[in-house]
């Protein structure tokens, strides 16, 4: 009988993981279970991915405000330090905040806007239009912020974040003077001594913060990146891809990865007989079109993943070639047409008109979507996700 059902997407339930437990044993169990008891075949080339939270939360990778604070201190000393771009973020900035403020004597927070990196609005864009305020070039202080745009609560949180992240670095009787612009060698003006909180564009800023005479810059993957008197800590990203575990607490971005999805790979081939393909996965990298919101928090989309998940798709779209290439068909020719096409296919179809409009994303990027809009963020309890069906196309 002839398929009727392309890529199957299941959200697996799992145990609530604590620290100390065996990722990989409940992983593989997860699904095994899963599959006896909903009924499906685990095949080859199927996919298994698992949020970085549970991982995260197995090792133990934590760390509290005043390890992060001990680690500031030592690189900034008694400096005023400029913390520069920081997203607007309850759970994803605001208790790395607290644990910077704790470790300096004084701070100039500069904020980008009207938005920051991944799209939470300080200010709407129309409204710059109105007040003729250029943010590619105007410096704002916190006062003429004020007097141009007033008090502006998030339409997703409902948090006046400047006032908010103001009154989290003065609760540790810091001075705090805020500033907007988008250029890093604004906060150069005020001190040489720069964090600078970008995810995604930081090696860009860091390098023009020291072509322009700053002394001491760091970034947030600089901080955390190695263990603070037996604080969880990230060698590559540091506090990047951090969220909030307690009000004084963070957890850190899964370390040392790739040895967790190779064995969860290994495991579920000993017990199917099947090569299952495994990534860890974080934010989803991919952008509210009403709210403007970038979801990629995180430094990248999958820290770790079994080389068959490597590369970018290599597709043709069906509906150029069905308008197209064989225009002149209809029903069992145009399908045999198409499929002889795909099976014929170049192993490299960069450039070519009949792959135009396909998505040329990583796998993992587009694996990481499909999982983190499957799990979601909030209480589905389902960390886990199975993917069947992924690698097929019209012909299978």
């Amino acid at each position: 009988m002839e398929r009727t059902v392309g890529t199957v997407v299941r959200g697996l339930r799992c145990p609530i993981i604590n620290e100390g437990d065996n990722i990989e044993e409940i992983v593989v169990n997860s699904v095994l279970k899963a599959a006896e008891a909903e009924g499906f075949t685990i095949h080859d080339k199927d996919i298994v991915t698992v949020t970085e939270s549970i991982v995260a939360r197995a090792q133990g990778n934590y760390a509290m405000i005043d390890h992060i604070a001990q680690d500031i201190r030592s690189k900034f000393g008694e400096d005023t330090v400029g913390v520069i771009f920081p997203i607007l973020s309850r759970n994803r900035f605001a208790v790395c905040l607290r644990g910077i403020a704790k470790g300096v004597k004084k701070m100039v927070l500069m904020l980008s806007y009207p938005s920051d990196e991944v799209g939470n609005h300080l200010v709407d864009l129309d409204m710059l239009d109105e007040k003729g305020i250029n943010p590619w070039t105007d410096v704002l202080t916190e006062q003429q912020f004020r007097n141009h745009f007033g008090y502006k609560k998030h339409p997703f949180t409902g948090v006046d974040y400047i006032d908010y992240y103001k009154s989290l670095v003065e609760e540790y009787g810091v001075a705090c003077e805020v500033i907007f612009s988008n250029h890093p060698k604004t906060i150069l003006d005020y001190t040489k001594s720069v964090l600078t909180c970008d995810i995604h564009t930081r090696f860009r800023t860091k390098k023009i913060l020291k072509a322009n005479g700053g002394v001491k810059i760091y970034s947030l993957d600089n901080i955390l990146s190695e263990p603070i008197h037996g604080s969880g800590y990230n060698e590559a990203y540091g506090l990047l891809g951090s969220n909030k575990s307690t009000e004084d607490r963070v957890k850190l971005f899964p370390r040392n990865c790739q040895p967790i999805v190779d064995t969860i790979q290994q495991l579920l081939k000993e017990k199917t007989g099947k090569h299952v393909e495994v990534m860890i996965y974080g934010d989803g990298a991919f952008k509210d079109p009403v709210g403007k919101i970038w979801e990629l928090a995180d430094p990248v989309v999958s820290p770790a993943y079994t080389s068959g998940l490597d590369g970018t798709p290599n597709e043709v779209k069906l509906k150029y070639l069905a308008d197209n290439n064989f225009a002149h068909l209809r029903g069992e020719d145009l399908k045999q047409a198409i499929s002889q096409y795909i099976n014929n296919k170049g192993s490299d179809l960069v450039g070519s008109m009949e792959a135009q409009g396909t998505t040329p994303r990583k796998l993992t990027d587009l694996i990481g979507s499909l999982s983190d809009l499957t799990s979601g963020s909030g209480d589905k309890g389902t960390p886990i996700v199975f993917i069947q069906g992924y690698f097929d196309n019209y012909t299978k």
